[in-house]
């Protein structure tokens, strides 16, 4: 959850303890105090349990599914957007003993910036009436939070495949704008938002863990190559 108001933390956590869900994850909140949200009626254990991150990516790392919310409004979405019951009917599949999802929320008055959506696989909205389209945080929490919940005969068996994390996936993308920068391809097609453009297409291809490790060997080999002397073990280990 990307928001810093205490008293929205502290309704969002309200939402998640009503309908069964109890890891909340914020980043960088705007008050220290936030566990202590009068706004957070019934969720101590939530609100107690809640862990911290400097960024999204930090707080996304192990999940293998990451949603992000928005109400769309005028900005140009450069991810698919499903409505509400559709995506979460896919939330609830990939709910598992094998598949972290995370729900990324925004703050109401930014949302979620196009840096952090480019951590995100799909977007999802409710679909409010455009003459007053915004939504009170801890009410859109609880309308999503509800809709996974709701069907309790939907299937929940994991994928046959586990996901990559999204730490991973972060790593190979990483790994392959080194080469791109250093093959000069980035130079070639200059972007202001080249980095967000290619996390959006690492992310698109749903890599299984088994195959980002290959992706990732193969990205050093490349650097390697194109450096011609340093060993690809080396730079592995320099970056653990």
């Amino acid at each position: 959850m990307s928001v810093r108001n205490p008293l929205n933390i502290g309704a969002a956590a309200r939402a998640m303890s009503n309908f069964g869900f109890h890891h909340l994850r914020v980043v960088n909140p705007y008050e220290k105090a936030f566990r202590e949200a009068r706004s957070a009626v019934g969720a101590s254990a939530v609100m107690r349990e809640a862990e911290q991150f400097d960024s999204v990516a930090d707080a996304v790392a192990d999940c293998t599914l990451v949603v992000g919310t928005t109400a769309v409004r005028h900005r140009q979405l450069h991810h698919p957007l499903r409505r509400l019951e559709d995506g979460a009917s896919l939330i609830r599949k990939r709910i598992g003993k094998t598949s972290r999802v995370a729900l990324l929320f925004g703050s109401e008055k930014f949302g979620l910036s196009n840096k952090d959506l480019s951590h995100c696989h799909w977007l999802m909205r409710v679909p409010t009436r455009e003459e007053n389209i915004s939504m009170n945080l801890g009410q859109a929490v609880a309308v999503c939070l509800y809709e996974i919940v709701r069907d309790g005969k939907a299937a929940r068996s994991p994928e046959k495949l586990p996901g990559a994390s999204a730490g991973e996936v972060e790593r190979i993308t990483m790994k392959l704008l080194d080469v791109l920068h250093a093959s000069g391809f980035l130079e070639m097609r200059r972007v202001a938002d080249a980095e967000e453009r290619i996390r959006r297409l690492v992310r698109r291809l749903n890599l299984p863990a088994r195959d980002a490790v290959i992706w990732l060997g193969i990205m050093r080999q490349i650097l390697w190559k194109m450096h011609s002397g340093q060993n690809p073990q080396n730079e592995k280990d320099a970056e653990s």
